[in-house]
């Protein structure tokens, strides 16, 4: 059963769990961006994993074959480590905090 709230402690609520997108690009960019984003890292893992099997083509000795697996975990793994990451949007409550700061100094 949920416990009713107070107003104030609703407003506390917002400010813990709410967030804004602090980044300093606009929302509608941001939108297009993260997928691109996400695109492009898949794509260039996909890419550096084929590299290292064009080299593996065709017929090759099982000891060629396991290196050619061994470095394609290994390469694949270095890039998927290295690949686009989203950042947490901040919360609401530091954002008033820092847009109030910002008026007190530009105020003095």
């Amino acid at each position: 059963m949920s416990k009713v709230k107070t107003p104030q402690e609703k407003k506390l609520l917002s400010y813990e769990y709410d967030r804004r997108n602090t980044y300093g690009e606009n929302q509608k960019s941001s939108r297009k961006n993260i997928p691109r984003s996400k695109q492009l890292s898949h794509q260039g893992e996909r890419r550096v994993v084929r590299q290292v099997l064009i080299g593996a083509e065709g017929y090759v000795a099982d000891e060629r074959s396991d290196e050619a697996q061994s470095q394609v975990a290994r390469k694949g793994r270095i890039k998927k480590l290295k690949a686009f990451r989203k950042s947490p949007d901040t919360p609401l409550g530091e954002v008033i905090q820092r847009r109030s700061r910002n008026r007190l100094e530009k105020a003095e």
